[in-house]
């Protein structure tokens, strides 16, 4: 890609063959390909990225109108030149780094990708901590397209009391999406109610020896009906332990040294039980394995064992009923790994067969069914260039690289998040990563909008069937269209509470769609724990199948669409969330009497258990009900009247 960009612009640049030594005399650039000779100046400090130098050569950069530059470095003649870039805003006298990357590009290359502003001066430093050979860089305008037909438009939206938020998760069981804020000496969830309302309540904890500093994880992990947070931090795992009631945190934090990247909750070993798990920066990988008896046991090895462990997702790439792991690498031994399960727990790379051990540098990678075809595939995104893989699952235990010609080849945005949804509910599975959205055309290539907001936590935070990206404040609404869609929450019973590892199919006249229940997909952030199809035009769906962790099968034929709906294991028959906006309970939790609205007196009311069993069943009389008889835990409502089933869940104190 680099050598075709100089081959088409070279006639527009001028060769610059000498560099200024100082910041002060800082050699002045415009668009081109710049030459940088053996470095003699005085050294870059702070560096923007890696260590000090001992000397720099500087360059400075005064942007003419507001775009986005693209560095790049390159070597010629000399392959071990390894070359570190460092770009700053401020005055000599106190620089600010912007950005800086060390093999971003093409082996031991450089890039990076910054926005300017118009008449604001960059200042960029060329440093030799690892080499003092030269070389030349190319700077030039990154070309932003329109946006392409049929953009989902955001729309930045604030949660009053929000700040910090790394979550998008359902954390009181009533359908709809909460903002999670995890903390040091206490966490916030912002609770979503109808019209898109927020409430945020606070969970003191004890002060967390490890904060969610570099990713963040959720799942009933003890399966007592209440979701847990894992925070991965710089020194090791935190788990923040929900109480029988929900109402209260106990922390745990393990003794040994992780330098935990991403953070995730699976099944390992498919014995029913929720494990956990942590990449590790500089050493193997780690699993945190659930003993069925509530405890966690410190497990590595088994699941990579060098280091540069960044971004693990865990899917069903050979569509054997057990999750496989896929860790994006990157440092200090960037081989990806791609591990299946045998099914008890025993995983094995088979990476290299795959032609993923190029060191290729990346912190995350987005899965999902791109041709609807019935297998993962993979975008592997770039963390510091823009070089990005797209591999096509055979359905043979293969991948085939398709990235020529699929849009992603001529993308030069990096991130070190990337995820996998569908954004715009037309039936395709979208990517968000790199600084735009890549919308999936449904013919193997995708078009760019870099308008998108940047990648974060995803759900839907305002319950109308299409997917936000969340802030740090809040969230990027999504404008919607006329598109259709169905989206599945799950319940195990045999298998874990959050049914992670499930897979879900939806049959309609599109075709047929696929997706992995997952905890912790990208590189940082914690995303909704379901499954949301876009259905685009179709008006219906044939089937819904879940594949259990457990192994059960089941199918429900023909649900409702532009609705949620709740499966639990071995029990339920599909009903949506809630019928209309104003059907509420409260309080909730419950202790003795609550009162409903939103439904019709002399209305039948059911009341299930976590396992299913049904545990109430009477006539409503006014507005209140007494749950003083149920025993303490997760309870799910239903209430039959003249607005048809009515469904949501409560906690009894």
């Amino acid at each position: 890609m680099k050598q075709a960009l100089l081959t088409a612009t070279a006639a527009l640049f001028t060769l610059t063959v000498a560099a200024q030594t100082s910041c002060a005399d800082a050699l002045p650039v415009v668009s081109g390909i710049h030459a940088v000779p053996v470095s003699s100046g005085t050294p870059n400090n702070p560096t923007c990225a890696g260590g000090v130098g001992t000397g720099a050569m500087w360059y400075s950069f005064t942007a003419t109108n507001d775009t986005t530059m693209v560095l790049l470095t390159h070597v010629v003649g000399v392959p071990d030149t390894d070359t570190k870039v460092s770009v700053y805003t401020g005055t000599c006298a106190a620089l600010s780094c912007l950005i800086g990357d060390d093999d971003g590009g093409d082996g031991l290359t450089s890039m990076a990708t910054f926005a300017v502003t118009t008449g604001a001066t960059y200042t960029i430093a060329f440093d030799n901590y690892y080499s003092s050979l030269g070389f030349s860089f190319d700077l030039h305008p990154l070309y932003t397209p329109p946006p392409p037909e049929g953009t989902i438009i955001f729309t930045a939206t604030s949660i009053i009391g929000a700040g910090g938020i790394m979550g998008a998760v359902d954390m009181n069981d009533d359908g709809r999406d909460d903002a999670v804020m995890p903390g040091y000496t206490s966490f916030n969830i912002g609770y979503q109610y109808p019209l898109g309302a927020y409430a945020i309540a606070n969970y003191p904890t004890s002060p967390a020896v490890n904060t969610a500093s570099w990713s963040f994880a959720i799942g009933d992990w003890d399966s007592n009906g209440h979701r847990d947070l894992l925070y991965g931090g710089g020194s090791g795992a935190t788990f923040m332990n929900a109480s029988g009631d929900g109402l209260s945190y106990t922390q745990h934090t393990f003794s040994q040294y992780i330098f935990c990247q991403r953070t995730n909750f699976v099944d390992l070993n498919n014995d029913g039980n929720l494990d956990a798990f942590s990449c590790h920066d500089v050493d193997a990988n780690v699993a945190f394995i659930n003993d069925g008896n509530g405890n966690l046991v410190f497990t590595q090895g088994g699941y990579g064992t060098t280091c540069g462990n960044y971004g693990s997702i865990f899917t069903d790439f050979n569509n054997d009923g057990s999750m496989d792991l896929f860790v994006a690498k990157c440092g200090c031994d960037p081989q990806d790994l791609l591990m299946p399960n045998n099914g008890s727990g025993v995983f094995t790379n088979i990476a290299p067969a795959l032609g993923l051990n190029d060191s290729h540098q990346s912190w995350s990678s987005a899965w999902g069914d791109f041709d609807n075809d019935g297998d993962m595939d993979v975008l592997i995104g770039s963390s510091g260039g823009g070089v990005h893989k797209l591999m096509r699952n055979n359905g043979d235990g293969t991948l085939t690289d398709i990235t020529a010609g699929s849009g992603m080849d001529s993308f030069t945005g990096s991130s070190i998040e990337w995820t996998a949804h569908d954004f715009n509910n037309d039936g395709w599975i979208d990517i968000l990563g790199g600084g735009a959205m890549h919308y999936n055309n449904g013919d193997g290539t995708f078009s760019h909008d870099a308008t998108a907001p940047p990648n974060h936590a995803v759900g839907d935070m305002n319950n109308d069937g299409f997917l936000d990206i969340m802030s740090a404040a809040g969230y990027f609404a999504s404008s919607g269209n006329d598109n259709n869609w169905i989206r599945i929450n799950l319940r195990g019973t045999v298998s874990n509470r959050d049914a992670i590892g499930a897979r879900v199919t939806v049959t309609s006249a599109l075709g047929t769609q696929i997706r992995d229940i997952r905890s912790g997909d990208g590189f940082r952030y914690m995303s909704f724990i379901g499954a949301h199809f876009g259905l685009g035009a179709d008006d219906a769906v044939q089937s819904v199948q879940i594949r259990w962790p457990s192994g059960a099968v089941e199918v429900f034929d023909e649900l409702a669409i532009n609705q949620t709906h709740t499966i639990i294991e071995g029990v339920s028959i599909g009903i949506p969330e809630e019928a209309a906006d104003d059907f509420r309970m409260y309080p909730n939790p419950a202790t003795d009497m609550v009162t409903l609205t939103g439904v019709a007196n002399n209305s039948m009311v059911e009341v299930y258990d976590a396992t299913g069993k049904l545990v109430l069943n009477t006539r409503l009389l006014g507005t209140q009900l007494s749950v003083a008889g149920l025993a303490p835990g997760v309870h799910e409502l239903r209430v039959v009247g003249k607005n048809g089933v009515q469904h949501l869940r409560f906690t009894k104190a």
